[in-house]
């Protein structure tokens, strides 16, 4: 029955997966991916919204900056950089975290794409500084088989992960930049 219902409305669902990727280093800088103990040194900041590359302002991310909330983070410098702060532009890509992307695109037997391109999504909540989220597709198609059940894999990704949320309240959010840049495979 249920069946019927969900074809008759047209409805797909699709399941995004992420895992954080074991190397060595952040996707765009140098920063252990490792958590440090050591001095925390507290920044706070008020995220706006900004026009894109065409000149449009996203609804979304004027809706949140019209909220004011009040930003606080949480920086560790033993694993946290200027990049994660948004200070710095970033770095090239952590090739580690390209061969594993590609190693894992291989064995769900996606087709690598000829370039990788950075890319970024619109992020204004406060879990990244820059207000957006870089990532990048690395491969297309493919699939991943469970019990003989051939799963289609539209694209394998690779992006940052956000800062984690170390506390809220009426109008005030902390994160730790610890997390911020770890790879990201979706």
């Amino acid at each position: 029955m249920r069946r019927k219902l969900y074809d008759k409305l047209g409805l797909k669902v699709g399941l995004e997966v992420h895992r954080q990727l074991d190397t060595k280093r952040k996707l765009f800088c140098d920063c252990p991916t490792e958590p440090a103990e050591g001095q925390v040194i507290k920044i706070t900041r008020y995220l706006r919204e900004a026009q894109s590359e065409l000149g449009e302002v996203d609804p979304a991310a004027l809706f949140e900056s019209k909220k004011r909330k009040k930003i606080i983070y949480h920086i560790n410098p033993a694993n946290v950089c200027l990049v994660e702060m948004d200070e710095e532009p970033p770095h090239d890509l952590n090739p580690e975290a390209v061969e594993t992307a590609l190693q894992i695109a291989a064995l769900l037997k996606a087709t690598p794409v000829d370039e990788i391109h950075v890319m970024r999504k619109i992020v204004i909540d406060g879990s990244n500084t820059s207000g957006f989220q870089r990532t990048c597709i690395v491969a297309l198609g493919g699939e991943l088989v469970v019990d003989g059940k051939k799963i289609p894999i539209q694209t394998v990704t690779l992006e940052e992960d956000a800062a984690k949320i170390v506390s809220t309240s009426r109008g005030v959010v902390e994160y730790d930049l610890s997390r911020l840049g770890i790879p990201l495979i979706e």
